[in-house]
């Protein structure tokens, strides 16, 4: 029998140190309390000239809009209702970035799971899933390399994928098929986009705890998942943001095609 890995206490909030120094950043699926949140801020703090987040929320959008600019000032920060479904939303999240100077790193976070068996599942949602979270992702790669490449500024994009996309669950069959789909689309779009110097890289955490996945997930399960982590806890979403900023950031400057497990899980 595997033995209780003991809760390790997460570590202090560690400061920024202008790894965006100047970079204009844009941000899908960011007016929750989760990763695209986490990722805002720590762009804020890591000196970003501005950051642009989007979601399809447009309340929440606002809300954090406004807090977001009393702590860092309005000028660095605006919000804009993008669905990824659609392309004429990217286009106009990317053309608000232009208005700021124009992007220099885009941070795909927009996606959408759920739990159904293959047994079960219908069309409508499995379309749906992988619409929002695979698709919504090439579809902004898409758009955004092609102003990196007209523009020749060498931009970094930084997608958020899963260890289930590695590993198999039960019910996410959507889910996972979507996220190995996102790191298979990091690996070849950033063959693609390397001979324009464009940077192409994702993410891949396992359970990184927020209020909503609290209010979905039963107290059960998420004890279980916390025990298939090294650290017997799930990620602040702001450690999962440590990884995707640093990945936007010239520290990282040979590395693409890659995908980085912010976990101890890879199968």
């Amino acid at each position: 029998m595997t033995a209780m890995r003991p809760e390790q206490p997460t570590p202090d909030y560690v400061p920024g140190h202008d790894l965006l120094g100047g970079k204009v950043v844009v941000v899908t699926a960011a007016a929750g309390a989760g990763i695209g949140a986490a990722v805002v801020r720590r762009a804020l703090e890591e000196g970003a000239k501005a950051v642009v987040f989007s979601d399809t929320h447009a309340r929440r959008l606002q809300e954090a809009e406004e807090a977001l600019a009393a702590e860092f000032g309005a000028e660095r920060v605006r919000q804009l209702v993008c669905d990824v479904t659609k392309e004429e939303d990217v286009q106009a999240l990317l053309d608000a970035a232009d208005e700021l100077g124009g992007v220099d790193v885009m941070i795909n976070n927009a996606g959408l799971g759920g739990t159904d068996s293959i047994l079960e599942v219908t069309d409508e949602t499995w379309n749906r899933v992988i619409d929002i979270t695979l698709t919504g992702t090439m579809r902004v790669t898409r758009a955004v390399g092609q102003r990196f490449a007209a523009s020749g500024r060498k931009g970094v994009i930084v997608n958020n994928a899963s260890v289930i996309g590695w590993r198999a669950q039960e019910g996410q069959a959507h889910y996972a098929a979507a996220k190995a789909g996102v790191m298979a689309l990091t690996r070849c779009s950033a063959l693609d986009l390397a001979p324009h110097g464009i940077r192409v890289n994702a993410v891949s955490p396992s359970l990184a705890m927020h209020p909503f996945l609290e209010k979905v997930t039963s107290p059960e399960l998420l004890a279980e998942l916390k025990q298939r982590e090294a650290f017997g806890r799930a990620a602040a979403p702001w450690e999962v943001a440590n990884v995707m900023v640093f990945l936007a950031s010239d520290y990282s400057s040979y590395l693409t095609g890659e995908v980085i497990s912010v976990s101890s899980q890879h199968a």
